[in-house]
C-alpha cells in the first residue's frame, strides 16, 4: 500500500483531526548560497493553539514533500527546510484520533506512515534542515530528526520526547535515530529519565548542549540567523563536526541505567519504557530501518494497551478538567483579594506565605503565638525567595519587592483588619481551630474569606460557632506545596456561592488544580490513601511480613511503596487521620495497635537507611505484633484494590466528588499516582475490581480503555 493510501485510510479514522498545512515558498539564501525550499507546518492563525500531526497532516506534509522532492531532482533547489509557525514546531501525534483506533492493523498504519513521510526528507537530494523556532513535542522532534541538520531558538521553552510518560514509544524515529545521534546515555535521559521525571522539558541552550541541535540562535532573528548558517552550511564555510557515537559497553551500560530508571518509577508495571529501552539496546548496530520496523511495532502494541488509553485520559483530566472545575460557581460571583492573612508560622504556613506573595503579589502577613514563631516562618519566607534569586528565578527588584509583601505580626487585630482572604495552618485538631476562627472574626472585615487548610476535620463544624459560617471554606494544599498541584476546595454545609468563587479565583491564580470536595471525612485524597494504607498496615498487623505486603502494590507502578509514604507523611499524621476516619466510619478504617506503638516510640518512620536502601528497621520490628494470617503477594493486591474501589465506590455515592474523573484527578494532582494508572479508576475497571466490589464500572467503556 503506498504511503497516500495509508494515510487516506488512517485519516478516515481521526474525524476531529485539526488539520495542518504544509506551506512550501521558496527563496534565495545568503551570499548567493542558492534557491532554497522552506516547508512551514501551521494549523492556524492561533499562535496558542499547538500544532499536531494526524493522518491528513502527515498526507499534507507528504505532499509537500512530493513537490520539494522533484525539485531537488531537478537541480532548481540546493536544500530543503522545515520550521513551523511562530513560538511552536510541532507537538506531535493527535492523540484524539489515537483513542479512537480499535483495531492492531490501524494502529500499525499510524506508525508506519510517520514513517514513511519523515524518512523522505532524509532520502531528499539536497540536505535538509529543520528549524526549532519554539515548542517541539513527540512526532514535532521526530520530523527534525529525519533531517540533515538542526537548529534551535534558544527562546524555545519546551523540547521532548514525553510518549513514555504517556504510555507509547517514540515511534516515528526517535527511539532509533537519537541514541545514533547524541549516543545512548543522553538518548536515555531524553526519552526514559526525562519523561518518567514528570515529563520533564528541555530549554533550547539545554537541546543544543545535547547535540540534538546543531546550532543555536536568539529567538528574536532565529529564522533569519538559522538561513544565513544554513548558506554558510551548503557553501562549505561551516563543517558541523559531531562527536563519535560510543557503540562498545557504554551504550550497554545507559540502557542498564534506563531499566534502573524504569524499574524505580514503575517497577515492571507499564510496559512502554521497557519497549523503547529494547529499541534503544537494538538500536546499537546503526540499522535505522530495524529500528523503524520496531518502532511501528510497539507502537501498535501499545496503542492498543490499556497504558495508552489511561495516559491519554489522564492528560486530557490535567490539562482540560483540571482548568474547568466541576460544580465551581460563577467566577463573576468571586471578590477580589488584595491582602491575605495566614494563621501560623509553622512550615505548611510559611510555604502558603510564599505561594500567596509570589502568585498573588498582593500583601502576607503572618501570626503566631510569640514572636520568636512569627520571625521563624517569615525568615524561611525570605530565604526562600534568596533561593530563587541565586537560581535566577526572580531579579533582585523582585525578589526585593516579594520580600517586602510578606511581614509578621503578633496581633490579628493589627494583621487582619483589612485582609480579604485569611487561611489558618495550625494544629490539626477541632477545638484549636474553631478558637482560631473566632479570634480571626472578631477582627476581620466582614468580607473576608475565611479559609482552612484542614486535611481531614469538618469545614462545617468548623464554622459552626461562627456568626458568619457562610464565609468559611475549605482550602487543603499538600506538601509540598509548591510541588504537588492539588487544592482540594471544600464547601461546608452553610458556605455561600460568593465565598466558594472567591476561593476557585485564588486557586486559579496560584496555579493550583482546584477539585470542589463535599464537606466529608478526609475528603478525598486522604480518605482514599488511608483506606489504601490502611489496607497494607491491616495485613501486617494481621501476620503479613512487612516486605511481602509492600512488594505486593509493586505492580502499580505508585511513585512510592505505602511505608516510604506514610514516612513522607510523618506516622503521627498517618495516625491521626486513621483515628479520624475511624471515628467516622469503624467498620472500615481500623487504627492499627503497631502504628500507634510506632508514633508512640518516636519512629519517624518503619525504615532505616543504613545500607542506602530501605531496610526494616530494627527497633522497629521489635515493636511489631503480628498474628499468624499470611497472604500471598496475590492475596495482598486484591486485598487492597477491593477496599480502595469500595471506598471509592461510597464515595461517590456519598457525592463527595462530581464524578470519578475527580478522584482520578485528584491522586494524580495531589499523590502523583502515576499517568499509566489514569489515577486508579481506569485500572480497577481493567483488572475487573470495580465489577468484582461494586458490580459495575467506574467509567463508561472506551474512556482510559480500548473502545468496544
Amino acid at each position: 500500500m503506498s504511503t497516500t493510501e495509508l494515510l487516506k485510510g488512517a485519516a478516515e479514522l481521526f474525524p476531529d483531526e485539526v488539520v495542518t498545512q504544509a506551506h512550501v515558498r521558496h527563496f534565495d539564501l545568503p551570499a548567493g548560497a542558492g534557491r532554497f525550499a522552506l516547508i512551514t507546518l501551521d494549523n492556524g492563525f492561533d499562535h496558542t493553539k499547538p500544532t499536531t500531526l494526524g493522518p491528513q497532516s502527515l498526507a499534507n506534509l507528504n505532499t509537500a514533500i512530493d513537490q520539494v522532492e522533484k525539485e531537488a531532482a531537478d537541480g532548481e533547489i540546493v536544500g530543503v527546510g522545515v520550521t513551523g509557525k511562530p513560538f511552536i514546531f510541532a507537538v506531535g501525534a493527535d492523540l484524539k484520533g489515537v483513542e479512537l483506533l480499535k483495531s492492531h492493523e490501524h494502529a500499525l498504519a499510524i506508525g508506519k506512515g510517520g514513517h514513511d513521510v519523515f524518512k523522505r526528507l532524509s532520502g531528499l537530494a539536497v540536505p535538509t534542515f529543520a528549524y526549532y523556532n519554539g515548542a517541539s513535542m513527540g512526532g514535532g522532534v521526530e520530523v527534525g530528526l529525519h533531517c540533515t541538520y538542526r537548529t534551535v531558538s534558544a527562546s524555545l521553552p519546551a523540547f521532548s520526547l514525553p510518549e513514555v510518560f504517556l504510555g507509547l514509544v517514540p515511534g516515528w524515529g526517535g527511539c532509533t535515530i537519537l541514541p545514533n545521534l547524541i549516543g545512548a546515555d543522553r538518548a536515555v535521559s531524553v526519552i526514559i529519565e526525562n519523561s518518567l521525571n514528570q515529563n520533564k522539558q528541555l530549554k533550547g541552550g539545554q537541546v543544543y548542549d545535547l547535540g540534538i541541535a546543531d546550532a543555536l540562535f536568539e529567538g528574536a532573528d532565529f529564522l533569519e540567523q538559522s538561513l544565513a548558517w544554513t548558506a554558510s552550511v551548503l557553501k562549505g564555510e561551516i563543517t558541523v563536526e559531531r562527536p563519535e557515537v560510543d557503540r562498545g559497553e557504554a551504550w550497554d551500560q545507559a540502557v542498564g541505567r534506563g531499566r534502573f530508571i524504569a524499574d524505580s518509577k514503575v517497577h515492571g508495571a507499564a510496559p512502554a519504557a521497557y519497549r523503547a529501552l529494547d529499541i534503544i539496546a537494538a538500536a546499537k548496530n546503526g540499522d535505522l530501518q530495524q529500528g523503524f520496523d520496531a518502532e511501528d511495532q510497539a507502537l501498535a502494541d501499545l496503542i492498543m494497551g490499556g497504558e495508552l488509553r489511561a495516559g491519554i485520559y489522564a492528560f486530557n483530566l490535567v490539562q482540560k478538567r483540571g482548568k474547568r472545575p466541576a460544580g465551581a460557581p460563577d467566577k463573576s460571583l468571586a471578590r477580589p483579594v488584595t491582602k491575605v492573612g495566614v494563621v501560623g508560622a509553622g512550615l505548611m504556613a510559611s510555604q502558603l506565605a510564599l505561594l500567596f506573595a509570589r502568585r498573588l503579589e498582593v500583601p502576607v502577613v503572618l501570626t503566631d503565638i510569640d514572636q520568636e514563631r512569627v520571625d521563624k516562618g517569615v525568615g524561611y519566607v525570605h530565604g526562600e525567595i534568596d533561593k530563587l534569586l541565586l537560581k535566577g528565578r526572580v531579579n533582585q527588584d523582585k525578589a526585593n519587592r516579594l520580600k517586602a509583601l510578606v511581614t509578621g505580626v503578633l496581633d490579628k487585630a493589627e494583621g487582619f483588619a483589612d485582609a480579604d482572604f485569611i487561611i489558618e495552618a495550625v494544629f490539626e485538631e477541632m477545638g484549636v481551630k474553631q478558637k482560631v476562627f473566632a479570634e480571626v472574626e472578631a477582627v476581620a472585615p466582614a468580607h473576608a474569606i475565611l479559609a482552612t487548610n484542614t486535611s481531614s476535620l469538618s469545614v462545617s463544624e468548623m464554622a459552626s460557632k461562627l456568626k458568619h459560617p457562610e464565609r468559611v471554606v475549605g482550602f487543603h494544599f499538600f506538601n509540598p506545596v509548591a510541588v504537588l498541584p492539588l487544592l482540594e476546595i471544600v464547601r461546608g454545609e452553610k458556605t455561600d456561592d460568593a465565598s466558594l468563587a472567591t476561593a476557585f479565583a485564588v486557586a486559579k491564580k496560584l496555579k493550583k488544580t482546584a477539585v470542589l470536595c463535599k464537606d466529608a471525612p478526609a475528603f478525598v485524597v486522604n480518605r482514599i490513601l488511608t483506606r489504601f494504607m490502611g489496607e497494607v498496615q491491616n495485613v501486617i498487623d494481621e501476620g503479613t511480613p512487612v516486605e511481602v505486603a509492600e512488594k505486593a502494590v509493586e505492580p502499580l507502578g505508585l511513585p512510592m511503596s505505602p511505608l516510604v509514604l506514610l514516612e513522607l507523611v510523618g506516622p503521627a499524621i498517618g495516625l491521626h487521620v486513621s483515628e479520624t476516619l475511624h471515628g467516622a466510619f469503624p467498620d472500615r478504617f481500623k487504627v492499627s495497635p503497631n502504628l500507634k506503638a510506632v508514633v508512640e516510640a518516636g519512629k519517624r518512620g518503619f525504615y532505616v537507611y543504613d545500607s542506602g536502601k530501605p531496610e526494616l528497621d530494627p527497633e522497629v520490628a521489635a515493636l511489631l505484633k503480628q498474628g499468624d494470617t499470611v497472604l500471598t503477594e496475590e492475596q495482598v493486591r486484591a486485598r487492597v484494590l477491593e477496599a480502595v474501589a469500595q471506598e471509592i465506590g461510597l464515595m461517590l455515592d456519598e457525592g463527595v466528588v462530581a464524578e470519578a474523573q475527580d478522584v482520578d484527578l485528584c491522586l494524580i494532582t495531589g499523590a502523583g499516582w502515576p499517568f499509566h494508572l489514569g489515577g486508579i479508576t481506569p485500572y480497577l475497571d481493567r483488572e475487573g475490581v470495580s465489577e468484582r466490589v461494586n458490580g459495575k464500572r467506574f467509567l463508561e467503556p472506551g474512556v482510559a480503555s480500548v473502545p468496544a
